[in-house]
């Protein structure tokens, strides 16, 4: 039998953010020689009980649609983090993001406060994400819609 060495980059698995016991089990993966990503990871591994969304856009409990494309990713990742808190996860546990945007200029037009955004509702856990323009949602009104999958240790 032999035994061949994988070429390309190597592999870093960075371990999340620390804390207590109850601290999420997931590792950034980080390939060595690529560069930090900023605001999210290139990969994720995780093990425990998965916790996923649907496409979740920035409407209240009365379906009313926030104004205007900051307004409704706020609105959107409040509400992720409601659905993940109804399956036990917690913003830590998150491991993947799924952005649908009807139009990228406006989300690359509007990066900082969508950082301070993200950050006050997930604080500084920044999981795998991908970034996608779509022609437009269901909702007409809608600007943005985000799906998150979650990973809660056993």
């Amino acid at each position: 039998m032999s035994v061949t060495t994988p070429k390309g980059p190597q592999l870093a698995v960075l371990p999340a953010a620390t804390g207590d016991d109850s601290s999420p089990k997931s590792q950034v993966l980080q390939p060595s020689g690529w560069p930090m990503p900023k605001g999210y990871a290139n990969g994720m591994a995780a093990e425990g009980r998965l916790v996923v969304t649907g496409g979740v856009i920035g409407w209240d409990a009365q379906e009313r649609l926030a104004d205007g494309f900051v307004a409704q990713v706020r609105q959107a990742l409040s509400n992720i983090a409601e659905i993940l808190a109804e399956g036990g996860a917690r913003p830590e546990h998150l491991v993947r993001l799924t952005w649908y945007v009807v139009d990228m200029d406006e989300y690359l037009a509007n990066l900082k406060e969508l950082g301070q955004i993200y950050r006050a509702i997930f604080g500084a856990h920044y999981p795998a994400m991908a970034l996608v323009q779509v022609v437009r949602l269901v909702e007409r009104a809608a600007r943005v819609e985000i799906e998150a999958t979650a990973v809660i240790p056993l």
